[in-house]
C-alpha cells in the first residue's frame, strides 16, 4: 500500500522562465516543497510568488562528510513523505545529474513510498554551449566533493560540479595538480544561463581557490591535454604508448618480445630498483621503478594480444588481494601492533592455500625469486623434517665432493657439456647449504663479495692507468702484484 509519494523535480540551471510546464505546475499544487538548497535563481521567483518551502541548507553548516549529509537529506524526504500524501523535492539542474541525495533516495525505496522523477534541465547543456565544446568528443562529469586523481582522464573534456565553496575548490585544485601542470588553464563557470548572474573566467589552475565568487552554482571545466608531453603524468598514457610499440609499425624489438624473452629483464629491473634504494637517490629510484612498471605493462599487453589477460586484470587481481589481505583496514578485524598484522597476513595466506593440494614438504616454498634465495628456502623446508646434515663438517665434505666431481668433468675436456653444468650447479647448491648451516644470508654475502671485487678491480684499473701500462702488456705476476696492492690499500674500506 502506497502511503506517500515524492515528486523529485529539477529547477534547471537558470531562473523560473526555463522551467518545464510540468515542473511549474507541481510547484503550485500546494504540496510541501523541500529544496536541497535555497541558493538558486528560481528561489527568488518562488518567494515573489508566495510559494512556501523548506530547505536543507542547515545540513551544509553542520555536516562534516558530504556522503552522510546526502543520506540525511534522503532520510528527511522519506520522513516527510510518510507524513504527507505528496512531497515535492526540488534540486538544482536535473534530478539525475550530479545529485547524490536523489541517488540515496532511489537506493532505499520502500514498498509504502513511491518516487517519481520529474523533468529538469541539466547545466551540462548550457555549460557545453558556453564553453563551445562537443560532448561527443568525450566528456567526464565529476563531483568536486569526492574527487580523486584516479577519476581524471586527461584526453577528455572534464566538468567538475559541486564546487560550491572555496575549501572544496582547494581540494579540487590539489587533486588536479597531481595530474595537470600547476599553470594549466582552466575555466570557472558560475550561474551559467542565469541572466545577470552568469560569470565565466579562465584562470591558471593554481589560482582556482583564490576566486572570491565561488558559490553553489559554480562548475570547473578542465580541457583535454592536447600535447603528448603534457599527458605523460597520466598513468594510462604509458599503457597506450606500450600498446603502440607492440602494434605493426611500432618498435621491432618490443614487437618480437614474449613472456619468456622478457623474464630476464623483469629480474634485472627489480635488482636495479633495489640498487637505487641502496643509493638513496629518489630521482634514480623513480626512474628505475618506471623501468620495472614497463615490464608489467609489456607482459599485460602481450597477455591482451593472446586474450589471456590485460592490464585491468592485473590491477583488479592486485586490488582484490590487497583488500583480502588487509581485513584490519577494510574489514572488521582489529589489530594493535605490527606483529598482529603479520599474524593476520599469515592467516589470510593460509586460508588462500586451503584448497591447494599439498603433496610435498616443499610445496609451500615459492620458486619465484633469486636462485640462491630459493635454494636456501628449499633447504630450510626439508631441514624441518630432519632431512639435513648433522654438523658443519659434513656440509663442507659435500662441498669438496661436488668440487671433485666438477673437476673430473672439466678434466675430461667436457667444459661445455651438460654434465659440467650440472656439477657446477650442485657445487653452488652445496655452498649455499654451508651459508644456511651457519645462519648467514648467502644472497647478501655474494653481493658483498661482488661489490668487494668491483672496488678492488677499479683500484687496479686506476693503478694501470697511473703507471701507463696497457692490459695486454701486463704479466700474470704484475696483475697479481696490483691485486695485492688493492687488497692492502682497501683493507679498511671494504
Amino acid at each position: 500500500m502506497i502511503l506517500g509519494m515524492v515528486h523529485v523535480i529539477g529547477l534547471g540551471p537558470g531562473d523560473i522562465s526555463g522551467l518545464p510546464m510540468g515542473t511549474y505546475r507541481l510547484l503550485q499544487q500546494g504540496w510541501p516543497i523541500i529544496l536541497r538548497t535555497r541558493i538558486h535563481p528560481v528561489v527568488r521567483d518562488l518567494e515573489a510568488m508566495g510559494i512556501a518551502f523548506t530547505s536543507f541548507d542547515d545540513l551544509y553548516e553542520t555536516s562534516d562528510r558530504f556522503d552522510e549529509m546526502y543520506r540525511q537529506m534522503a532520510e528527511r524526504v522519506r520522513v516527510q513523505a510518510r507524513v504527507h500524501d505528496h512531497v515535492v523535492y526540488a534540486v538544482p539542474g536535473h534530478p539525475l545529474v550530479a545529485e547524490a541525495s536523489v541517488q540515496y533516495l532511489l537506493a532505499c525505496q520502500e514498498e509504502d513510498l513511491d518516487i517519481e522523477i520529474g523533468p529538469g534541465q541539466s547545466f551540462l547543456d548550457i555549460a557545453a554551449a558556453r564553453l563551445q565544446i562537443d560532448p561527443i568528443e568525450g566528456l567526464v562529469l565529476l563531483d568536486g566533493t569526492a574527487l580523486s586523481a584516479r577519476q581524471l582522464q586527461t584526453t577528455l573534456h572534464t566538468l567538475i560540479a559541486q564546487v560550491y565553496q572555496r575549501s572544496i575548490a582547494t581540494e579540487v585544485k590539489l587533486t588536479l595538480m597531481e595530474v595537470y601542470p600547476d599553470d594549466f588553464s582552466i575555466t570557472v563557470l558560475r550561474a551559467a544561463g542565469v541572466a545577470g548572474d552568469e560569470r565565466i573566467e579562465q584562470v591558471p589552475l593554481y589560482e582556482l581557490d583564490r576566486i572570491d565568487w565561488i558559490d553553489h552554482l559554480t562548475t570547473v571545466y578542465v580541457p583535454p591535454l592536447k600535447e603528448r608531453m603534457q599527458r605523460l603524468r597520466d598513468p594510462w598514457e604509458a599503457v597506450e604508448i606500450v600498446r603502440i610499440l607492440r602494434e605493426p609499425g611500432g618498435c621491432p624489438w618490443d614487437r618480437k618480445q614474449t613472456h619468456e624473452s622478457l623474464r630476464r629483464y623483469v629480474i634485472e629491473e627489480a635488482y636495479e630498483v633495489a640498487e637505487a634504494i641502496d643509493e638513496g637517490d629518489p630521482a634514480h629510484l623513480a626512474e628505475e621503478l618506471g623501468d620495472l612498471v614497463l615490464q608489467v605493462l609489456l607482459h599485460a599487453q602481450i597477455g591482451s594480444e593472446f586474450g589471456d589477460f590485460d592490464v585491468r586484470d592485473v590491477f583488479e587481481t592486485l586490488s582484490e588481494k590487497l583488500l583480502r589481505r588487509h581485513p584490519h583496514v577494510f574489514g572488521d578485524v582489529r589489530v594493535e601492533t605490527s606483529e598482529d598484522v603479520a599474524r593476520v597476513w599469515d592467516a589470510v595466506k593460509q586460508a588462500e592455500r586451503a584448497n591447494e593440494s599439498r603433496e610435498s614438504i616443499v610445496s609451500g616454498v615459492s620458486l619465484a625469486g633469486p636462485a640462491i634465495t630459493v635454494a636456501q628456502e628449499v633447504q630450510k623446508a626439508v631441514s624441518k623434517v630432519g632431512f639435513d646434515w648433522k654438523q658443519i663438517k659434513d656440509v663442507l665434505e659435500k662441498v669438496k665432493e661436488e668440487m671433485t666431481e666438477l673437476e673430473n668433468e672439466i678434466l675430461r675436456e667436457r667444459i661445455r657439456s651438460e654434465s659440467v653444468s650440472e656439477e657446477l650447479g650442485d657445487l653452488i647448491f652445496a655452498c649455499v647449504n654451508v651459508g644456511r648451516f651457519l645462519q648467514l644470508d648467502v644472497e647478501a654475502l655474494l653481493m658483498q663479495a661482488t661489490r668487494k671485487f668491483v672496488t678492488r678491480f677499479q683500484f687496479v684499473e686506476k693503478r694501470v692507468a697511473e703507471e701507463g701500462y696497457s692490459w695486454n702488456s701486463l704479466s700474470p705476476e704484475a696483475l697479481d702484484r696490483l691485486w695485492n696492492e688493492a687488497k692492502i690499500a682497501l683493507a679498511d674500506k671494504i
